[in-house]
């Protein structure tokens, strides 16, 4: 199997957006935190609305690592979740599987005021339960289809939003002379050392390639 690659074309972005957009809101919405977050598929699913319901910052105890990592949510997305999330109760997950079911029946013992006997009545009451979220599996088959979709031909999965996080931080932080805050993007991202930040986002593959490719016998 090949390397799970970030996106990097913009444009391409904007065509998963559109397709996500259009077959599921949630789906989308799952894109655009993953892209602004960096956080891995196991810390997005398990988001509840009253994690980030009115909130400026994300900041999630890692699942891999145990650490707390927080991060500034782009004015911009900050905008779409707020809206999202409005309607949303505070302990729903907010990437359920399905949706809640809004009354359920309840069996209760009531006095017949004619005859003053005890029978059994049925109520609707509503329903609080918070549902499941979607999974890994799940999520990863809504990245690949959409992919298809517009034509990706790398290998898309689940990492692909944290590295694609990954790789436009690190493309964006170039200062006047060129050169690139890796270590931000390090810190970040939580990776032990910029070696192994180069590789996760595909920069050092893409040197590598540029270097062979510069030979000239």
């Amino acid at each position: 199997m090949e390397t799970v690659q970030p996106i990097r074309d913009i444009s391409k972005i904007r065509e998963m957006e559109s397709v996500l957009k259009e077959s599921n809101y949630r789906d989308y919405i799952m894109f655009r935190l993953g892209i602004y977050s960096g956080y891995r598929i196991s810390d997005i699913v398990k988001l509840r609305v009253i994690d980030l319901r009115n909130k400026e910052y994300f900041q999630v105890e890692e699942n891999k690592t145990g650490k707390t990592r927080k991060i500034k949510i782009h004015p911009e997305f900050k905008l779409e979740l707020d809206a999202y999330l409005l309607n949303k109760k505070d302990n729903e997950y907010i990437f359920s599987s399905k949706k809640y079911t809004n009354m359920v029946k309840f069996k209760t013992r009531v006095i017949n005021e004619d005859t003053n006997n005890m029978n059994t009545k049925y109520i609707d009451i509503a329903n609080d339960a918070p549902n499941s979220p979607i999974g890994r599996c799940q999520a990863y088959r809504i990245l690949n289809n959409a992919a298809r979709q517009i034509g990706i031909t790398e290998e898309i999965g689940t990492h692909t939003m944290r590295k694609t996080f990954g790789y436009h931080l690190y493309m964006n932080s170039a200062d006047k002379n060129g050169y690139k805050d890796i270590i931000m993007v390090q810190k970040l991202l939580g990776h032990s050392s910029p070696e192994v930040t180069l590789r996760y986002i595909g920069i050092m593959q893409e040197d590598e390639d540029e270097l062979i490719c510069s030979l000239a016998y």
